[in-house]
């Protein structure tokens, strides 16, 4: 049960909201309205390019395959666009002459359809016939009386003169407008055919080029990273369209082999014909199948051949879709289903047919672009099958909201190829610095505050008993894959290593359950962090205990107990400028607890103090980290550094002194 969130009047604003500049709505509106325009009136000129640059992603291995047998750049390029030319050649002259054979017998086919037709109307149609004509003959009958009022004016109207029936004669063709009507359809598939491939040779030869220009207007600040990302969407591309149109033809060959041994007439026809309609998501399938189902039942007087027919289908495309498809190139295309359904009928409306084939393979490009350009990340976030928001966005949402169930739903998925440490560095800590910052912004009340604070630490005693470990399904991430904008922004890290030593090797000291003495920052948030420390550091081994900031003031610091503390973690979420308190703070543990190890832990990890080697030295701390697991590891080592000091201080103890003189 959600816990209620009252409404609270937001403080005074400290800090200013940023003002996030950008087009107005109407400008917005404009600019769709144009694009769209243009794409529509302007579908003759844009469509052989956009066919050229997805034949130019399915050869740029091809192309590549032939460099690595040492052929040159142009050879290479000139052999790969013959190899596709004599493709789509031999695919148009079969299926030419398997139209023209299907021509031929066409009224053979229409007889059968007849007598198909004919036997059903004697059948069950014709008794359901015979009861309509029955039911029609009863309300003709109640409407003779309407229909004899009706026939005296019908009989005035006799007398008027009849319409004179005139006919108009066209004049014979002439030469050139019979070539026209016989050559168009012919020139104009031509015409594209010869554009796409002269598009798909110039970017083929040029694509190092292309790829200067666009690394020029969407990432020259970052070089490096940007290059990489167009290297690896172009192949991510590549891979995928070659796998798509491997796959697809494999369903073709697969429909046209079945539909021979069925005795479809044309199978390769409509083996075709699957192909293409098969880059039509979730229907293109079915749609293909409506033709070979309606010529199987003109061809076989009975329906055995339907039958077989249709079973081929649901048979061919349910394995492909959920079989070979996942073996190759995973479970999704990268898109959410409403946006493959949007982008469907938005192509299918500008560009028609051609664009019901081109949609999906267009939009991913679309996607995977915005996935590694950060100016248009909004592709990304509008087409792609990723969550709107991010895992920490969502983490803050729902505690806003006072819904900590849903919150630990995604915290389970996320631990399924994460560990625990690796969850609360890159997601927990983060959301909570969201709430920090909006809390110094004015726009988060006390008590959405303590409620965000409550909800997390109940969170965190709900992985009491989670190990911080590698979950067994979770794969590394190779090193050479370019991680998306949001992988950069929310890494995977990998698990803490190790654990402590054991008891019996370690000092008295840190042998107790409460050895770290975790503070809370005075930040109103920093308590929750400490939690997530302290339940970290006993998972590997070591006795931790949450303290509050109140209990290290000025006042209550001397009365503090501090009973078997071996080491100090304090925790800041939100630190800036120059802390004397945090100084102060520093100076009174050294005093109550000398000798002992301090670690500070600034999770922004962009503050000043860690930049400032000057500002540490003044400080005095012997550890600063930026994470809970960095934290955890720091622990480690001090335990570590102790258990090695301790054999010199205990040679030292022993050592005899030497008498003082007389």
């Amino acid at each position: 049960m959600p816990l209620p969130v009252e409404p609270t009047a937001p403080r005074p604003a400290r800090v200013p909201p940023p003002a996030t500049p950008g087009p107005s709505g109407l400008a917005t509106l404009a600019i769709a309205v144009v694009t769209i325009a243009a794409l529509y009136l302007g579908r003759e000129v844009f469509i052989p390019l956009v066919l050229a640059v997805l034949l130019s992603f399915v050869l740029a291995p091809v192309v590549n395959g032939l460099r690595r047998l040492r052929l040159g750049r142009a050879p290479s390029v000139i052999a790969a666009v013959i190899l596709a030319l004599g493709v789509i050649v031999a695919i148009g002259t079969t299926i030419g002459l398997q139209v023209a054979d299907l021509a031929k017998d066409l009224p053979q086919y229409q007889a059968t359809v007849q007598r198909k037709v004919s036997n059903l109307q004697e059948g069950v149609l014709g008794r359901a016939n015979a009861l309509i004509n029955k039911v029609h003959h009863q309300i003709s009958e109640a409407s003779d009386k309407a229909t004899a009022a009706g026939a005296t004016a019908a009989q005035a109207g006799a007398d008027a003169p009849k319409p004179v029936l005139v006919k108009v004669q066209e004049p014979d063709p002439s030469p050139l407008t019979l070539a026209e009507r016989i050559l168009g359809p012919v020139v104009e598939p031509l015409t594209t055919v010869g554009i796409v491939l002269v598009v798909v040779v110039f970017i083929l030869m040029q694509r190092e080029d292309l790829r200067d220009r666009l690394i020029r207007l969407f990432g020259s600040s970052d070089l490096h990273r940007t290059t990489m990302a167009m290297d690896d969407a172009a192949g991510r591309l590549g891979t995928f369209f070659l796998a798509q149109l491997g796959i697809n033809a494999a369903f073709g060959l697969l429909i046209g082999i079945g539909l021979w041994f069925i005795g479809v007439p044309s199978p390769i026809l409509w083996g075709v014909f699957s192909a293409l309609m098969r880059f039509v998501p979730y229907i293109g399938a079915f749609i293909a199948a409506l033709f070979p189902l309606a010529l199987a039942a003109a061809v076989d007087p009975g329906w055995s051949m339907v039958l077989w027919t249709g079973l081929l289908f649901l048979v061919a495309e349910p394995l492909t879709g959920h079989v070979v498809e996942p073996m190759l190139y995973g479970h999704s295309t990268g898109l959410s289903p409403f946006a493959v359904i949007v982008s469907t009928l938005f192509w299918g409306f500008l560009w028609g047919p051609i664009g019901l084939i081109l949609a999906t393979p267009f939009t991913v490009c679309l996607v995977v672009l915005g996935r590694h350009v950060e100016r248009l990340e909004f592709l990304d976030v509008l087409l792609g099958d990723r969550p709107p928001l991010t895992p920490v966005e969502n983490f803050y949402q729902r505690m806003l909201a006072g819904d900590p169930d849903e919150a630990q739903e995604q915290a389970e998925l996320m631990l399924k190829e994460r560990s625990l440490s690796s969850y609360y560095d890159e997601v927990a800590l983060k959301a909570l610095q969201l709430a920090a910052n909006d809390y110094q912004r004015g726009v988060l009340g006390e008590r959405q505050l303590e409620t965000i604070k409550g909800l997390t630490q109940s969170l965190v005693r709900e992985f009491a008993k989670r190990p911080d470990e590698e979950p067994a399904g979770a794969k590394p991430k190779a090193h050479a894959e370019v991680p998306t904008l949001a992988e950069q922004a929310h890494p995977k890290n990998e698990a803490v290593p190790g654990q402590a030593p054991a008891m019996d090797r370690r000092p008295p000291i840190w042998r107790g359950e409460a050895a770290v003495m975790c503070i809370a920052g005075r930040g109103p948030l920093d308590e929750a962090a400490s939690s997530m420390l302290a339940q970290l550091l006993g998972k590997h081994g070591l006795g931790a205990r949450v303290v509050p900031h109140e209990a290290v003031s000025r006042e209550a610091i001397w009365t503090l107990d501090v009973t078997g503390v071996a080491m100090v973690c304090i925790s800041y979420l939100d630190i800036s400028g120059n802390p004397a308190h945090l100084r102060f703070l520093l100076r009174r543990l050294q005093e109550k607890l000398p000798g002992k190890p301090i670690l500070i832990g600034l999770w922004p990890a962009e503050d000043a103090i860690l930049s400032d080697q000057a500002l540490r030295r003044q400080m005095g701390a012997d550890y600063y980290v930026t994470s809970l697991r960095g934290g955890v590891e720091a622990c480690l080592e001090a335990i570590e550094a102790s258990i090695a000091a301790e054999p010199a201080r205990g040679v030292a103890e022993r050592a005899p002194t030497a008498p003082a003189p007389a």
